[in-house]
């Protein structure tokens, strides 16, 4: 019986460092990226949505099967190299996991993408999405923009003029 509990504790603690993030990998080469995917839930994903740094952060909620995101994505990876260093974008697929490997890794492949893409695997959108922006219906594409003293969501698509404009207002 003390061998159970003992048994137990340990399970407990160990699986205490995956718990909002279910699987571990990194997108940052791009001949892995295709292998591998960040896989989050909306606590693990928070950390993304929160950051201090001076950057400016990009965080673009989209999907493969939405064609209005899949149209913006390569403005996103425009704004990406132009702006390296000073803009930070992260693309956040709401595909289903059961599409991860038949449409989201391939996707990332064939378009090369450059900018961070995780995945947001969290069933319980009805609480996430308010937290995102209490205006979000939960439309995508939706973006927010934002720095360590200003925030801005968008519940909408943009051209690559649209996107800069945007940006142009939080860079210093």
């Amino acid at each position: 019986m003390k061998y159970l509990w003992l048994l137990v504790l340990v399970l407990t603690f160990s699986c205490k460092e995956q718990e909002h993030k279910k699987e571990v990998a990194t997108l940052s080469d791009p001949e892995i990226s295709s292998e591998t995917l960040e896989v989050y839930d909306f606590d693990g994903l928070q950390k993304f949505l929160n950051t201090t740094d001076d950057k400016v952060h990009v965080v673009n909620f989209w999907a493969t099967w939405c064609k209005p995101c899949v149209k913006e994505l390569p403005y996103f990876e425009q704004i990406n190299e132009k702006y390296k260093g000073d803009v930070e974008v992260l693309l956040v697929s709401l595909d289903f996991p059961s599409k991860y490997e038949t449409k989201l890794k391939p996707y990332i492949k064939e378009k090369k993408l450059q900018s961070k893409v995780v995945a947001l695997d969290d069933v319980n959108s009805n609480v996430w999405i308010p937290k995102v922006d209490e205006e979000w219906t939960g439309a995508i594409p939706a973006t927010i923009i934002f720095t360590k003293d200003k925030r801005k969501f968008y519940e909408q698509s943009f051209d690559y003029t649209e996107l800069e404009n945007e940006i142009k207002q939080f860079l210093k």
